[in-house]
C-alpha cells in the first residue's frame, strides 16, 4: 500500500500566522479608535494601510523568496540611499527632534523601517553561503559591516530603538547559519562593554564630562534609572529647574504606567478608560508608542493576555517555519522576521510597563503609521513566502 502523506498536498496557509495577524489588526483599529477619542479619519487611515500592507504581503508571498533574494543587494543600497537622503536638509522632515521621515503630504515615509527588511533580505542571503566560508574572519566582517552601515545612519537621525533592533536581528542570523560563536562573543562582550561604559558616563560623571548625546535621550536613561537629573553642585534654584524638567520627561512613562495598573483584570470597558479620556496619557502618543497602554487600561489583564498570545501565535509560527524551511536561506530569512518582529513587541511592551526605557519603537499592526503597517504586513508575507515554497527547494 502507499503511504497516504504521500498523497497528501502540503498546506498552502500557515493559519495560526493568518490568525494572528487578523486578531491583532481588528485588535489595532479598535484600539486606535478608542485611542483617539473616536476619530473615524485616523482610523479609517490605518485601515487603509492594513489593506495596502496585504496586497504588499500577498506579492511578497507569491514570488519566490529565491528570486527576491536575488534583487537583495540592490533592495539594500537603495534603502541606505533613503537613510542618507532622510539626513538632508530640505528633504528630511523634522519632527520632535529628529530627521526620520520624508513628508509625502499624503504619506510620511520613514526609511529605517524598510532598511530592517532590506537588511534581512541582504543578510540571508550574504550567509547563504558554505560553512568553510562562514568561518573565514574576513566573511564574518563583511557581514558585520552590513549591520553596521544601517545601525550609525539610523542611529544619525536619531532613532536609537530603530538602530538597536538590528543588533539582535543581525546577531541571531549569524548565529543559525554557523558563523563561530567565538566571533559573535567577542562582538557581544565590545558592545555590552560600550554600553556599560555609556550608562557609567550618564549616571556618574559630571555634566561637563559626558560623552555627547541627544538631550532626550540621556533624559529618558535617567528617568529610567531614576537618576536626579541636577548636577551635583547645582544651586537650588537650578534644582528647582532640573526638578521641573524631570517630572515633564518622566510624566508620559508614568501615566503609562498607571494606565497599565489601572485596568485589573477585565478592564474598565472600550472607550472608558479615563487615563486616556482625560488627558493624562498624552493624545500625541496614546495611539501609537502607548497603544498596549490604553488597551491594558480598557481590557485589563485579560486583553493584554489576548494581545501576546496573538503575538505568539505568529512568533511561534514563524519558528516553526524556520523550521520547515529545506534550505539556508528561507531559514535565516524566517528567523530574521521573527527577531525582528519579537524585538519589536519586547522593547515596546517593555517601555510601557517601565522594563525598558522609552524609544519610539512601534508595536507591531496595534500602533498607527503607515510604514509600520505596512512592513511589519510585508515581513509575514515573507513568513508565508518561506512556508509556501518549503519543499520547493
Amino acid at each position: 500500500m502507499f503511504d497516504r502523506s504521500l498523497n497528501e498536498r502540503p498546506a498552502r496557509v500557515e493559519w495560526s500566522l493568518a490568525v494572528g495577524l487578523l486578531g491583532l489588526m481588528i485588535m489595532g483599529a479598535v484600539s486606535i479608535y478608542s485611542a483617539t477619542m473616536g476619530s473615524a479619519s485616523t482610523t479609517a487611515k490605518q485601515i487603509i494601510w492594513y489593506v495596502v500592507g496585504l496586497g504588499a504581503a500577498g506579492i511578497f508571498c507569491v514570488i519566490p523568496y529565491h528570486t527576491l533574494a536575488r534583487w537583495a543587494l540592490l533592495a539594500y543600497w537603495i534603502t541606505i540611499s533613503l537613510l542618507v537622503a532622510v539626513l538632508v536638509h530640505g528633504i528630511g522632515a523634522y519632527k520632535f527632534g529628529a530627521r526620520r521621515w520624508i513628508d509625502f503630504g499624503f504619506f510620511q515615509f520613514q526609511p529605517s523601517e524598510f532598511a530592517k527588511l532590506a537588511f534581512i533580505f541582504v543578510q540571508a542571503h550574504f550567509l547563504s553561503r558554505p560553512l568553510e566560508e562562514l568561518r573565514m574572519p574576513q566573511i564574518f566582517a563583511k557581514s558585520l559591516a552590513l549591520t553596521v552601515l544601517p545601525f550609525l545612519l539610523i542611529l544619525k537621525e536619531p532613532d536609537l530603538g530603530s538602530a538597536l533592533v538590528l543588533l539582535p536581528v543581525g546577531l541571531v542570523m549569524m548565529f543559525v547559519a554557523g558563523v563561530p560563536l567565538k566571533f559573535l562573543l567577542r562582538v557581544v562582550g565590545g558592545v555590552g562593554i560600550l554600553i556599560a561604559l555609556l550608562l557609567v558616563d550618564i549616571l556618574f560623571a559630571p555634566h561637563n564630562c559626558q560623552i555627547k548625546l541627544e538631550d532626550y535621550q540621556r533624559h529618558r536613561l535617567l528617568v529610567y534609572f531614576g537618576r536626579d537629573f541636577a548636577p551635583r553642585d547645582a544651586t537650588l534654584p537650578e534644582r528647582k529647574k532640573w526638578r521641573e524638567l524631570q517630572q515633564q520627561k518622566s510624566y508620559h512613562v508614568e501615566q503609562a504606567l498607571i494606565s497599565v495598573g489601572s485596568g485589573g483584570f477585565a478592564g474598565k470597558g472600550w472607550r472608558q478608560g479615563t487615563q486616556n479620556a482625560l488627558g493624562y496619557l498624552p493624545r500625541a502618543v496614546a495611539h501609537n508608542d502607548f497603544i498596549f497602554s490604553v488597551i491594558a487600561e480598557e481590557n485589563g489583564f485579560v486583553g493584554s493576555v489576548i494581545v501576546l498570545t496573538l503575538y505568539l501565535m505568529v512568533l511561534f509560527s514563524g519558528i516553526k517555519i524556520a523550521g520547515q524551511a529545506r534550505d539556508r536561506l528561507g531559514k535565516l530569512l524566517a528567523i530574521g522576521v521573527v527577531v525582528l518582529l519579537f524585538s519589536h513587541v519586547f522593547i515596546n511592551i517593555g517601555m510601557n510597563i517601565r522594563l525598558m526605557p522609552v524609544t519610539g519603537i512601534p508595536l507591531p499592526l496595534l500602533s498607527y503609521g503607515g510604514s509600520s503597517v505596512l512592513c511589519s504586513l510585508i515581513a509575514a508575507g515573507i513568513l508565508q513566502n518561506v512556508y509556501l515554497y518549503r519543499r520547493s527547494y
